[in-house]
């Protein structure tokens, strides 16, 4: 079984959209592959109820406990280890990785960006694509790499960018659209891999 361990750090959207989609298009049965777990560095996100809801086991790593960010990494690595991971997948995780992280699940590590990569990396996208009168925005789906919000595009949705919108109005009509990216970007990434993920020696 291809094991997936969700990040997220509030609402998990995202993740609830991935949640539904491995329901109702039988990912156990046709991809062979499961959420076996999410995982929140923010213990009062209302993501971990929604999951648990849905008998997935959760985990949380508060980042606060910890002294530095390669500590966090390093214990959020040992976190998702135990679910034997296949793919990790982040959804709204509002941390910047170490390049230890990413080294470790290199090449099995998936994000999605509220941009049209390669443009607005970062944070303010949404503003930022306004600012620059852009007709359109969209979202990206991409593999993590050590360069933040790079790596190689796996899927991207486009949508107009209108005359009256402001950065929240234009957000939400992303974020429909990444609902729906998401969970098709990590079904056809599933399609792709053969087994769990192998922790190499640290």
């Amino acid at each position: 079984m291809k094991n997936i361990v969700i990040l997220i750090s509030g609402v998990g959207s995202n993740m609830a959209a991935i949640l539904q989609a491995a329901e109702q298009e039988r990912w156990a049965e046709r991809l062979n592959a499961r959420v076996a777990a999410v995982v929140c560095n923010k213990p009062e996100a209302t993501g971990l109820a929604w999951a648990q809801s849905k008998g997935v086991a959760t985990a949380v790593l508060n980042h606060k406990s910890f002294t530095s960010r390669e500590a966090f990494d390093e214990a959020l690595i040992g976190q998702i280890d135990q679910f034997f991971p296949s793919v990790v997948v982040l959804a709204g995780f509002m941390r910047i990785l170490t390049p230890v992280f990413v080294a470790h699940y290199a090449g099995r590590l998936l994000n999605i960006h509220p941009s049209l990569l390669p443009a607005f990396p970062g944070l303010n996208t949404h503003q930022r694509a306004i600012d620059a009168a852009c007709q359109f925005a969209g979202a990206t789906v991409h593999q993590v790499t050590a360069d933040l919000d790079h790596g190689p595009i796996l899927a991207q949705a486009v949508v107009p960018v209108l005359a009256d919108d402001t950065a929240e109005v234009l957000a939400k009509r992303v974020l429909s659209q990444e609902h729906l990216i998401y969970p098709r970007a990590v079904a056809d990434f599933l399609r792709g891999l053969s087994g769990p993920l192998q922790s190499p020696t640290r």
